[in-house]
């Protein structure tokens, strides 16, 4: 007698799990749709910045997208705190998601029939203009999220009778649209970063960028003039310098830092030296591709074989090896 020899079963792919503002329809959610490592994965929403990289630290999630900067208002605070006070955390990857907004209502509502206005405050501010210019007379209702405020009037615990809400809103929710394109800056941009568990970084590109939390030793005339020194003596553009308050006595701030480049980089590590001597804290946060994929440039005497060089001609002294004069 003989048997059929049993079937093997393959191994059970491991699902991953991220997790983004929600609900469905926010800038983080499309933000969050251009990571194809992402895709047919688990996207759990959550309800604000601390609670999606909460999710991270304790394991619920493996990543989460959270917002970081906007070209208008500049960097977002909370999440900025955020990544300063939370250990074990990295950024992975930027995103760029264009900002424009819809001003939705329930089915059957008119233009002219909108007195108060559900939005959040960031929203709502960066649609001031429109908002003066056709309904003078409005009235502000703060929102939690840009999609929240839709949400609400659609299950009718919103006194609103109109919100300001991100245009996907429409692919899930059955809303009158009042009005498009009601954004007043048509060229706003929220950068977005993902943030996984601390991680080795992925390797340079030549399009990279470096982020990092620095705090000054003490209050100082030059302190913060040092503190830059460590990027310009070594010809590390910086696309962002935020300061943030520490919070514990007035006077005190971190300065959160885009630097063009990567950890990899001979004058990127060489600057982090320089940081970490200098400051009485430096949290390394990731160094990652930028989102534009822009190439950075800088001068030939800032190149990695320089630095090389010199380090090699400082051991050559100090083991006393013949030196040829140049």
């Amino acid at each position: 007698m003989t048997s059929e020899p049993a079937a093997v079963e393959a191994p059970a792919t491991t699902r991953r799990t991220y997790s983004y503002l929600g609900p469905s329809g926010t800038f983080t959610e499309a933000a969050l749709t251009q990571v194809p490592e992402a895709r047919d994965q688990i996207w759990r929403s959550v309800r604000n910045v601390g609670e999606a990289l909460t999710d991270v630290v304790e394991g619920r999630s493996d990543a989460a997208m959270i917002a970081i900067e906007n070209s208008v208002d500049g960097g977002v605070s909370t999440a900025q705190d955020a990544l300063a006070t939370m250990p074990g955390l990295r950024i992975v990857g930027e995103y760029l998601v264009p900002v424009n907004f819809v001003l939705v209502a329930p089915r059957g509502t008119r233009l002219e029939d909108v007195s108060l206005i559900a939005a959040h405050p960031v929203a709502y501010g960066q649609c001031l203009q429109w908002l003066t210019a056709t309904l003078p007379e409005h009235a502000h209702l703060p929102a939690a999220s840009n999609v929240a405020s839709a949400v609400e009037i659609v299950e009718g615990v919103s006194d609103a009778d109109a919100a300001i809400a991100p245009p996907g809103i429409l692919e899930h929710y059955d809303l009158e649209l009042l009005a498009e394109n009601i954004g007043d800056n048509p060229n706003a941009v929220t950068r977005f970063v993902l943030v996984s568990r601390t991680v080795v970084p992925p390797g340079p590109t030549g399009a990279d960028k470096t982020s990092l939390i620095v705090e000054l030793p003490d209050d100082h005339p030059g302190a913060l003039l040092e503190m830059l020194e460590q990027f310009a003596t070594r010809g590390i553009n910086l696309s962002l310098l935020a300061s943030r308050p520490i919070g514990d006595e007035l006077g005190r701030y971190r300065f959160v830092v885009d630097a063009d480049g990567h950890i990899e980089d001979e004058r990127m590590a060489d600057a982090l030296l320089g940081l970490r001597r200098f400051s009485p804290k430096v949290i390394y946060l990731g160094s990652y591709p930028r989102a534009d994929r822009a190439v950075v440039r800088y001068p030939e005497r800032y190149s990695d074989d320089v630095f090389v060089e010199a380090r090699d001609w400082l051991r050559a002294l100090i083991s006393g090896e013949p030196v040829e004069q140049d």
